[in-house]
């Protein structure tokens, strides 16, 4: 077996999911890039942004276990997992108020549970018993109770009766002969009185903030001081209903004490923070930026195109951690450095380079990637052929199947594709910022468009500003090799066929990458009207 095959074997058996790997080979394939790492270790209460696959689990779990091992209390929560049946969250069919107070329960419970481990795991790193204080916060979360509009009745009836009856029948068998005489007759009077009384009140939850802060605090004096990380992951699995709820509870209960920290991992366009009340000034939930920073979005760092060398380095370092770690005790591979996988495992450096620019800056794709060049290379260095073959085949698989479910976003891709890379031949386009759309951000959720910049201003007129965004790679990958390839990443003036590669901080001189949206939603009325017509 030559050393190409064993490199394939190896990529082939890569872990897919951070969720699933133990977590000392997390710790081992962690990759810092630029200033993640201090980021991340900041005792500041943070959210950390990033859509499916860019490794926010892997980041909040490598961050538990470097805090734990310097003597921290971590406890890392799943928010799929919480609770003993979490499909009820989302049931709407159970009112708001119970499945909020449910989840605030289930999420104080864990929390309880994951400071009992620490505690009974090892009490020397406690300066007296804490077992009484560990009672006392259970019984303050079990207190938690979301109210909302109630509607109280009382009522009061009273009914009378009489009634007579006599019945005859006859009940024969080949074995026996009964008679019986049945003769109904009925006579019922009733009378009722009913009164009711009906009050109701605003949606609020009564949270024993008070005892729930006191007890952490003690807590956290038992432990001599040492801090206490609460990571959060998959934030955005909660209904966006329930999420304020969750975080006012953050706001009131943990925040307030000291040698707390909080972490919050979520996907931008699937949170919901917090909600305004009827008084100015006035919220539950959250405030980014005033209670809770978000400073650190992972789909900003390892675009291809944001900073290349950046990019390759990371993605080097990712694979070689992860099939040197995952191989030890399995196939031997004599590769000593990350330079020396990329060297051994593809047949040039542009290949590899070509991998990173399919990936689009997702972790989680590129070892799927990775994995299906593998597949398609077998016993040979990978190609870029194979890099293509296998990025098209990920993009139907993953990112394609799953847009498709929708068909507005469906139709808007293809729109967009027409008219950025058939029409003006480039990868990228602009979009008014501000203002949120929908489909864009389940466009960009999916993963088939990426946000190179925000806020490209003009000094002609500087309130208004773009975003950048680029096209999967996966979509215009047939193309590469075609006369309707594009020629570059965003496109100059109508003047010229130029392009640049970076997007500037002026988009005074690519006015023609600037995409109308209404452009879009006047041709999608267009088409109704027509099958509307046809179909009348």
């Amino acid at each position: 077996m030559n050393l190409h095959e064993k490199i394939n074997i190896r990529l082939l058996q890569l872990t897919k999911r951070a969720e699933v790997s133990d977590p000392k080979i997390l710790l081992e394939t962690f990759v810092n890039v630029g200033m993640l790492e201090p980021m991340l270790s900041t005792v500041d209460h943070q959210v950390i942004y990033g859509r499916r696959g860019t490794g926010k689990t892997h980041a909040l779990q490598y961050l538990s276990e470097i805090k734990k091992s310097e003597g921290d209390i971590t406890i890392y929560i799943d928010m799929r997992k919480i609770g003993s049946s979490v499909g009820i969250y989302s049931d709407t069919s159970i009112e708001i108020t119970e499945r909020a107070t449910r989840l605030l329960r289930d999420t104080l419970t864990t929390i309880h549970e994951g400071v009992h481990v620490a505690y009974f795991s090892d009490q020397n790193k406690f300066r007296n018993d804490i077992s009484n204080e560990l009672d006392d916060f259970i019984s303050a979360s079990i207190k938690t109770i979301v109210t909302g509009v109630v509607s109280n009745e009382s009522s009061s009836s009273g009914m009378m009766k009489d009634i007579s009856s006599k019945s005859i029948g006859i009940n024969t068998s080949l074995v026996d002969f009964k008679l019986s005489l049945n003769a109904n007759a009925a006579n019922e009077n009733s009378t009722t009185d009913n009164s009711k009384l009906h009050s109701s009140g605003v949606l609020r939850h009564h949270v024993s903030f008070g005892a729930i802060a006191n007890l952490f605090e003690k807590i956290n004096l038992a432990s001599y001081g040492k801090k206490t990380w609460i990571l959060l992951d998959e934030w955005s699995s909660v209904p966006l209903e329930l999420q304020p709820f969750l975080a006012d509870l953050i706001r009131r209960c943990i925040l307030p004490v000291k040698k707390n920290v909080i972490k919050i991992a979520a996907i931008e366009q699937r949170s919901r923070f917090k909600i305004n009340g009827e008084n100015i000034g006035e919220y539950t939930g959250l405030e980014i930026g005033c209670d809770i920073s978000a400073d650190l979005n992972l789909d900003d760092f390892m675009v291809f195109e944001h900073d290349a060398k950046r990019a390759t380095t990371f993605f080097s370092k990712l694979l070689f951690n992860q099939i040197t770690s995952e191989g030890k005790g399995n196939l031997k591979l004599d590769l000593e450095t990350d330079s020396s996988f990329v060297s051994n495992a593809f047949t040039q450096i542009t290949a590899f380079e070509e991998m990173v620019r399919a990936a689009e800056g997702v972790p989680r794709d590129a070892i799927n990637i990775a994995s299906l060049c593998a597949q398609k290379a077998n016993n040979s260095a990978i190609g870029i052929h194979h890099v293509r073959s296998a990025a098209k085949t990920w993009y139907l698989r993953d990112k394609e199947s799953s847009v498709s479910t929708n068909k507005s976003a469906l139709d808007l891709l293809h729109w967009i594709v027409n008219q950025v890379i058939a029409h003006r031949r480039a990868r990228a386009f602009l979009v008014l910022s501000g203002e949120r759309d929908l489909l864009i951000d389940t466009l960009f959720d999916a993963r088939v468009i990426h946000l190179l910049k925000r806020n490209i201003s003009s000094h002609d007129n500087p309130g208004t500003r773009y975003d950048a965004f680029k096209i999967d790679y996966g979509c215009y990958v047939d193309l590469l090799t075609t006369a309707s390839a594009p020629q570059g990443l965003l496109p100059l003036d109508d003047d010229n066929e130029q392009f640049i590669d970076v997007p500037p901080d002026d988009y005074r001189a690519i006015r023609r990458a600037i995409l109308d949206l209404n452009d879009f939603y006047k041709e999608q009325s267009k088409k109704s009207l027509t099958n509307l017509e046809l179909t009348s």
